[in-house]
């Protein structure tokens, strides 16, 4: 039974992440004035099949001087951290439940750091070296002011759990008070998932494809897979911590519809983001975070953290 559960959350998701790709590709070319795949299968419905058959069937390429354990290791550690990042979501009821599931998700996200660079070390070439440090160094600092707003809001929750933000949000959002945080959160989701207009770790111009320009075939599609399951966790994270079902869990089918629906239409607003915006300078980038998001962040956190003790010292009307 437990492996039955595991199968029945996973699968959903591996099917979700291969038509997000078909949804990109469909949207980025209506956006402009084309069609997208439209050839295999009805409306290109087929698309992510043939991709996937083709992309498992070709040979895998290595390069003779790379270190093989390390360059074979990275990508399944991509894929195997994407997936157990879903392990506490409550979608209404999560695989584990988990009393320190924000705190589970953090340390999980962190450890994906090790897949990319492992796999530009063990490429042995200086394009994906450089696009590794890169991704590393970019990965690592939108940590910094995701873990700081996600702390903001769990001193709001009163709780670790991630099932606790969605029973604090009955009455109204998080976003409609931490409105600042939102943007800031979601801005820095798209960092972290190396999306355009952050992903510099991908520039064609310099780097021909980042960390992952040695690997071909099933590799290559591991840490495709790997990123779009990481695109669409960050949505339905920032759907629960900040747009949370005033559906209770209670409704289960309710709260699955209105929980997929949010998480959908952030995930289009991340396809019409890299529709519309050129990519940043790196540092840009830098800049953005430590001289802008962090002073903003860390400044939320302490007035969330001394809020309730000034309201303590206030001494009651008589």
């Amino acid at each position: 039974m437990p492996f039955l559960n595991v199968l029945l959350t996973l699968l959903p998701i591996l099917i979700a992440m291969a038509f997000l790709t078909l949804a990109e590709r469909k949207i980025l070319g209506y956006m402009q004035l084309r069609k997208g795949p439209n050839i295999v299968g009805p409306y290109g419905v087929l698309q992510p099949f043939a991709d996937a058959m083709k992309l498992f069937i070709k040979e895998p390429l290595r390069p003779l001087s790379s270190s093989m354990s390390l360059f074979i290791i990275a990508p399944t550690l991509a894929l195997t951290l994407a997936l157990s990042l879903w392990i506490p979501l409550p979608m209404p009821f999560p695989l584990a439940n988990l009393n320190l599931g924000a705190l589970f998700i953090l340390a999980t996200s962190s450890l994906a750091v090790y897949s990319i660079l492992w796999s530009g070390w063990a490429s042995n070439s200086k394009y994906a070296l450089i696009g590794a440090l890169r991704a590393v160094a970019q990965t690592i600092s939108y940590e910094v002011t995701l873990a700081i707003i996600l702390l903001s809001i769990l001193l709001m929750s009163g709780s670790f759990s991630l099932s606790s933000l969605i029973t604090s949000q009955e009455s109204s959002w998080f976003l409609l008070s931490t409105w600042p945080l939102a943007f800031m959160w979601f801005v820095s989701t798209l960092a972290e998932t190396n999306r355009a207009p952050f992903d510099l770790t991908e520039g064609e111009s310099e780097l021909v494809s980042g960390f992952n320009v040695e690997y071909a075939a099933g590799p290559f599609a591991l840490f495709f897979m790997a990123e779009y399951m990481n695109i669409i966790l960050m949505n339905a994270l920032s759907t629960i911590i900040f747009l949370s079902s005033l559906i209770l869990p209670t409704l289960p089918e309710l709260f699955t519809l209105n929980f997929m629906t949010k998480t959908l239409l952030l995930t289009i607003l991340f396809l019409w983001i890299r529709a519309s915006y050129p990519r940043f300078r790196y540092d840009q980038l830098m800049h953005l975070l430590w001289k802008n998001f962090l002073p903003l962040t860390l400044a939320f956190c302490m007035w969330h953290i001394s809020l309730p003790i000034i309201l303590a010292s206030i001494p009651p009307y008589t």
